[in-house]
């Protein structure tokens, strides 16, 4: 049987060459998480070489699952956000990375548990329309604000500054800038590289060029190199499961038992909400990049993602990494024109292959002002679900702008998405309008409410 037929990918108006061009644009984006992920879970005690393996494992995996049994263009790798409170979220309360491991494994258990028992669909199907809308909006300002930051066109308002400005009067703790984020230094070169790949980026996009994201990153980071802003690898080739690549010291090492306790009952509820809800958001985000979502904004069969998103889960606690799901980045691949599993089939197989060239994938990483232009001109596209929120309507518009600002303000997708279940029915209820307001919302609303009351908000 033909790929074609096999992915049915002429019934979605592609072709092969889109799907795979996809899939390579989705990989190229989202490839940081090599490098990034280990970097930031190491700070939890995991060593970064076996780390690097559990998450290019994962990756690999979750998204040739993804292709191959949910026939969607979706790549699967550790969530950011997520690694970064099993890092630091969780160093105030003195657990071992065993057990953070466990909690891992015990939310992607509950995430399988509800999506076999249709619970994750009732669930996202009870949320309206112009949340499920804003979800799209606030991750793709989401993710522009990344990009500007990975660039240096944003930066911290703390940065260049001497740590004594930035102490607490009579403390040597440090105090809140007292502005946020500031205009990054336009003259260093590599603002100015990402800000040449925004343009070509959007310029090959105005002339419907095939592939501008995929291009736009290429020509950027052949630009750093031939201005010696990106260095050569150390080496080519190296082999995984040897040597600094051993995965044995955090595969099936994960601690179940120890994390069973009342008191960490906060830790599953966080990372039980967050993976749930940015799965959710995700999977709506990328829908609506593709036009992909019905007239509800429902994704269609969306119980396949959800049971990948869950399996990814659970070998991220197995393999030793964290929370895994579907990856927001993959909205590259959409916009190249990407409808199918063939695409997640070829960023897994990337993901796959570059298990045996984690050297020569690194230099790729430290370029940000290569692949940060893409993930602010993903988040430019993403923002015209705007368009689909209901503005006539304040019960509406006021928990989709909370979604949305609180996602970008905080830096937390989770944070936008509670915020936002937890006004909707409370904005339908002072309106007079509770008939609106169904089974599915009021669980919703309030569970992400016990993510405040009791969970670990960051």
């Amino acid at each position: 049987m033909s790929l074609e037929r096999w992915f049915g990918i002429a019934e979605t108006g592609s072709n092969v060459r889109t799907e795979v061009l996809g899939g390579v644009t989705t990989f190229v984006t989202m490839a940081y998480i090599i490098v990034v992920n280990p970097a930031i879970l190491a700070f939890a005690g995991l060593p970064v070489g076996a780390s690097t393996v559990a998450t290019v494992l994962v990756a690999a995996l979750g998204s040739l699952l993804m292709g191959l049994y949910a026939n969607r263009p979706i790549a699967v790798a550790p969530y950011m956000g997520e690694n970064a409170f099993i890092a630091f979220g969780l160093a105030a309360l003195g657990i071992s990375w065993q057990q953070r491991l466990g909690a891992v494994f015990l939310s992607g258990l509950l995430f399988l548990a509800i999506t076999l028992l249709g619970v994750r669909r009732w669930l996202a199907e009870s949320i309206s329309p112009s949340l499920k809308h804003s979800f799209a909006v606030g991750i793709g300002l989401f993710l522009a604000l990344i990009g500007l930051y990975e660039g240096g066109v944003v930066d911290s308002f703390a940065s260049g500054l001497p740590v004594a400005a930035l102490l607490a009067p009579g403390t040597d703790l440090l105090r809140s800038p007292d502005v946020p984020l500031k205009l990054g230094d336009l003259r260093e070169p590599t603002v100015l590289l990402a800000l040449f790949g925004f343009l070509v980026t959007v310029a090959l996009l105005l002339r419907r060029v095939r592939g501008a994201i995929f291009l736009g990153i290429a020509a950027t980071a052949g630009a750093g190199f031939l201005l010696g802003l990106g260095k050569a690898p150390e080496g080519l080739f190296a082999m995984p499961f040897r040597g600094d690549y051993d995965l044995s010291p955090i595969a099936f090492q994960l601690d179940i038992v120890g994390v069973l306790r009342i008191e960490l009952f906060p830790v599953l509820l966080t990372l039980f909400l967050m993976g749930f809800l940015d799965t959710l958001g995700t999977l709506v985000a990328v829908g609506a990049a593709g036009n992909l979502l019905d007239e509800r904004g429902n994704l269609p069969r969306i119980e396949r993602p959800m049971v990948v998103d869950a399996v990814s889960c659970v070998a991220s606690g197995l393999l030793g990494t964290s929370t895994s799901g579907a990856y927001i980045e993959s909205a590259t691949g959409i916009r190249e024109g990407a409808r199918t599993g063939l695409a997640a089939v070829v960023t897994g197989g990337l993901f796959a292959l570059s298990l045996f060239f984690l050297p020569l994938v690194a230099p790729l990483q430290q370029m940000r002002y290569a692949y940060s232009p893409a993930l602010v001109v993903v988040g430019l596209l993403m923002v015209s679900s705007v368009r689909r929120i209901d503005f006539d309507d304040l019960t509406e518009v006021v928990p989709a702008f909370l979604t949305m600002t609180l996602m970008v303000f905080t830096y937390n997708i989770a944070n936008g998405l509670t915020a936002g279940l937890v006004v909707w029915p409370l904005a339908k209820l002072a309106a007079g309008r509770w008939r609106e307001v169904g089974p599915g919302s009021v669980v919703l609303g309030l569970a992400c409410l016990a993510y405040y009351l009791f969970g670990l908000p960051h």
